[in-house]
């Protein structure tokens, strides 16, 4: 299990317990964060999982793969350095304590 944290625009930060291999979208949906809209179901088509890994992460991540890449540059709220794809992200337990800022919008 992973403690992850999911950061609102206000500032807001709710921790959840993750079960791996669940990803971080799956984390949010079934724990009621709400700003994770998820559209696609964690296809990874829609864009609407939308998060930015917090900056001072060190913590190990899968390598982003070309779909993800691409649908970062369709998303509603601007991508940065930090995007990514919270349907694209299978938690682990070596990503216990991994915060999440969401976005202002996701559609």
């Amino acid at each position: 299990m992973a403690k992850i944290t999911y950061r609102q625009p206000d500032g807001t930060a709710t921790v959840v317990d993750v079960h791996p291999p669940d990803t971080v979208m799956r984390g949010a949906r079934l724990n009621g964060i709400d700003g994770i809209e998820a559209q696609c179901g964690g296809a990874a088509q829609c864009g609407t999982c939308h998060v930015f890994v917090d900056a001072n992460n060190s913590l190990p991540l899968p390598e982003m793969d070309e779909i993800e890449d691409d649908v970062l540059y369709t998303t509603a709220s601007p991508r940065t350095e930090h995007s990514r794809l919270s349907c694209q992200l299978p938690v682990s337990e070596e990503m216990d304590g991994l915060v999440v800022h969401l976005p202002e919008s996701q559609v």
